[in-house]
């Protein structure tokens, strides 16, 4: 495993961080395709023996039970020194006004229930899953640097915004000298680079670690496009996000296989080759549903793309719709 430095920070981290949305209960969350704990157990217990150790969750994940599964298993499997502990803030957990939000009275509630839920005394990163546009985020920041004084997080990030909202909360924290957000969690991959755009410039001058999420396009840039699996048939938020663009997506995802079978290895070495090779990326965020899938991504690490492979790759992307920034 590779260990690299968390933006402008100290802090290391792996190479690839464990997503952990795909652990909790199917019958209370959105995604039926979620595993339980002894199933969840077993693939962060592989993860932290294939050296991972940059863990992403949130409060929301099946309402609190992938932080729930997550913690118990580190603590059985992992030194809690040596992990890198992530968690986010911002989607609906109970019914009411405050029930969600980045309020300072969110904020305060929800980190207080993650870190119970984990069963530790601090998060390494809190995240700000969305953008508020119903708080100001003179009150997030000062909330979130006020989390990072009480010693309840080590770091705060940012996930899923428009570039002018995070340069704008940047720029609040640095006015008020308050802690500024070290991370960003975007959504890119081959089939969706709308983030080159404004957002990675930005966190390239900032010195923000990039950690993207869906790097894989939730499977279809690992496997035929008419192969189809619990996720893609049930997966209502996969759908949201890349159905309109089928068409223009299969070119790419061809030209991924095409690669692939040149080198005589996996799709999935081809597509996070891609994203570790863009700069400012730190550790894609993979979900792994089975330990296969840890050893597949580990093995992406030793591969590298030529620049003629990186252009044949890119080549056939049009732009595409906004998607994941509220």
């Amino acid at each position: 495993m590779d260990y690299v430095k968390l933006g402008n920070t100290g802090l290391d981290v792996s190479r690839l961080c464990l997503g952990c949305m795909g652990f909790g209960d199917a019958k209370q969350w959105v995604h039926p395709w979620v595993l339980d704990e002894a199933e969840s157990r077993s693939i962060i217990k592989k993860a932290v023996e294939v050296g991972i150790n940059f863990f992403d969750t949130a409060n929301w994940y099946s309402l609190g039970k992938s932080e729930e599964f997550l913690g118990r298993a580190l603590k059985d499997y992992a030194n809690r020194d040596e992990i890198v502990l992530a968690t986010k803030v911002f989607n609906r957990m109970h019914e009411g006004p405050n029930g969600a939000g980045l309020s300072r009275k969110a904020i305060m509630s929800e980190i207080d229930k993650s870190l119970k839920r984990l069963g530790t005394d601090y998060v390494d990163l809190y995240i700000i899953h969305r953008w508020d546009y119903n708080t100001p985020i003179e009150e997030t920041m000062e909330a979130l640097h006020d989390s990072v004084k009480a010693g309840k997080a080590r770091y705060i990030g940012a996930s899923a915004m428009f570039a002018w909202q995070f340069q704008k909360a940047l720029h609040v924290a640095e006015k008020n000298g308050w802690t500024k957000f070290v991370s960003m969690q975007n959504h890119l991959n081959l089939i969706y680079r709308e983030e080159e755009r404004e957002m990675l410039p930005l966190c390239r001058e900032e010195k923000i670690g990039v950690t993207p999420y869906s790097p894989l396009a939730s499977g279809r840039l690992t496997r035929d496009w008419s192969e189809t699996t619990l996720r893609s048939e049930t997966d209502q938020i996969q759908k949201f996000k890349y159905d309109g663009t089928l068409n223009a997506d299969r070119l790419v995802a061809e030209r991924v296989a095409s690669v692939a079978e040149n080198h005589g290895v996996p799709r999935t070495h081809i597509a996070l080759a891609w994203l570790l090779q863009k700069d400012p990326v730190t550790a894609p965020i993979i979900g792994a549903t089975k330990t296969s899938h840890l050893e597949v991504a580990v093995g992406a690490l030793s591969f590298k793309l030529t620049p003629e492979e990186v252009s044949f790759l890119e080549e056939p992307y049009v732009p595409h719709p906004i998607v994941g920034h509220n």
